[in-house]
């Protein structure tokens, strides 16, 4: 997502589109289904020296040519992006789970920062910033009119210095300033615990390169303390993904060997491919598979997997592979529907090329693409209802989203009514004093009611379904 949905990832490029190497206009050329068009080029290049030589004042040539790439790129959807050296650089730090800023996954909405989520531990997430704020300003400089890239700039830097974000908070209809000391964010992608005796709770907030060794310890702690579980919950809200060989490992863990955990389909050749429950597809460097060292009964012990409007991209290709053999229940909201991947190409020693080359396809052949994932129980966020679900952003609703290949998506002429009335409710939640606000705190019985629905769901015992959630783009027609 932008850095919101955090790609294919690294690995993935290497498994889609083989050694990385630099893009030159051989390899396009070699790439196309076309020759290219030389006289759209001689164009371009024309347009380039107008500018040059007849502009107010001089224009510096690196600019003008990287602006170019940057619009063509942006141009085609949201998550194709042009790096430069310092982005690229911020790329490769998130894959790995360092970086230097406030802590935050990121979107954009209105020309605005919109806030998925802060990263649990890290300065924004102390400073109390929350999920759906509006950042309208950083420092002096105005968010509007910036790239999602740009953004993310001018909130990293070094660590120890301060940065200014103005927030708008729009179920208070109030802005106002937080000022957050930039540190390196060490992001703990998984944690975990026994809920009461008998079953376990695992969540993971990203996919990273140190998501499945952290995993794996954490499983085995469960197990040490609780050695005859009888259910376990994989928690992926609001998990925006991550690297797709981290995802392939999770799926793995619980799935028998061998069987498809995803497949992607594209226009090259190396983009047609199916990603099994097997080593070769998940591991990242040689030696020993790290889930060799997980408890036998993690294959078979009963599962639970909770989504929603949050869960994207490598989560979502994890609640897809356990739904379609059925090895997990799935619960919660209709997932984002992140389902494209992107290939990082260098296009030198320190500038590449984000490009979505391809779509996911769940093992039964569904597109996740603009639709996401479907639970086989839809469970609200508190007991009073999934109030403020229409409000957030799913991948279906950002402007240039790739359609999902399996026909036109189908469109709910109510929908803009019905996010109307949770505006509406979102209003009257914010004039009630905070106390009196129930908001979810995952992991927590008291305060986590979709957890406890799990739970029931373990045990057998009557799952509260939603009250209020209708499943968007119904489209199920199974192509590739």
């Amino acid at each position: 997502m932008g850095h919101k949905l955090k790609i294919a990832g690294w690995v993935s490029v290497g498994a889609l589109a083989g050694a990385l190497t630099t893009v030159s206009l051989q390899t396009v050329a070699r790439a196309s289904l076309a020759p290219l068009p030389l006289e759209e080029l001689q164009q371009l290049a024309a347009v380039f020296g107008m500018v040059k030589s007849d502009y107010v004042e001089p224009v510096d040539d690196k600019k003008l040519i990287t602006d170019a790439i940057s619009g063509m790129v942006a141009s085609l959807d949201p998550h194709s992006q042009y790096f430069d050296k310092k982005s690229f650089k911020e790329f490769r730090e998130g894959t790995s789970g360092r970086f230097v800023g406030v802590g935050i996954e990121i979107t954009q909405e209105d020309g605005l920062v919109k806030v998925v989520s802060p990263i649990e531990g890290s300065p924004a997430f102390r400073a109390g910033l929350k999920t759906n704020d509006l950042i309208t300003k950083v420092d002096d400089s105005m968010v509007k009119g910036l790239t999602l890239s740009e953004a993310v700039k001018k909130m990293r830097g070094e660590p120890g210095t301060k940065v200014t974000l103005t927030i708008f908070r729009k179920d208070e209809n109030r802005s106002f300033p937080v000022t957050i000391t930039r540190e390196e964010i060490k992001t703990v992608s998984v944690k975990g615990k026994v809920l009461e005796p008998g079953y376990g709770w695992i969540r993971l907030s990203q996919f990273q390169e140190r998501t499945v060794e952290d995993f794996v310890r954490k499983v085995d702690e469960i197990y040490k303390a609780e050695p005859n579980l009888k259910g376990l919950v994989l928690d992926l809200r609001n998990d925006p993904g991550g690297l797709l060989d981290a995802a392939v490992a999770i799926s793995a863990a619980f799935l028998p060997e061998n069987v498809t955990v995803v497949s992607t389909n594209g226009q090259l050749a190396e983009s047609k491919f199916v990603y099994k429950a097997s080593p070769e597809f998940y591991q990242r460097r040689a030696g020993p598979d790290p889930l060799r060292r997980l408890p036998a009964a993690l294959k078979n012990v009963p599962l639970v997997v909770l989504v929603n409007e949050g869960s994207a991209s490598a989560s979502e290709i994890v609640a897809g592979a356990l739904q379609d053999h059925k090895r997990a229940a799935i619960l919660g909201s209709q997932t984002f529907g992140k389902g494209s991947v992107q290939t990082v190409r260098p296009l030198g020693p320190d500038t590449g090329l984000k490009l979505t080359t391809a779509r996911y396809y769940t093992p039964s052949g569904k597109s996740i693409q603009a639709r996401g994932i479907v639970p086989d129980v839809l469970i609200d966020e508190s007991e009073e209802g999934n109030l403020f679900s229409l409000l957030r952003t799913r991948e279906a609703d950002l402007e240039k989203h790739l359609g999902n290949g399996q026909g036109p998506e189908a469109k709910d002429p109510a929908l803009e009514k019905r996010r109307e009335e949770a505006r509406k409710r979102a209003e009257e939640e914010a004039r009630k004093p905070a106390s009196e606000r129930k908001l979810p705190e995952y992991g927590v019985l008291e305060k986590d009611f979709q957890l406890v629905q799990a739970l029931n769901q373990l045990k057998g015992r009557p799952v509260l379904v939603s009250k209020t959630q209708v499943i968007e783009n119904k489209n199920e027609k199974k192509e590739q």
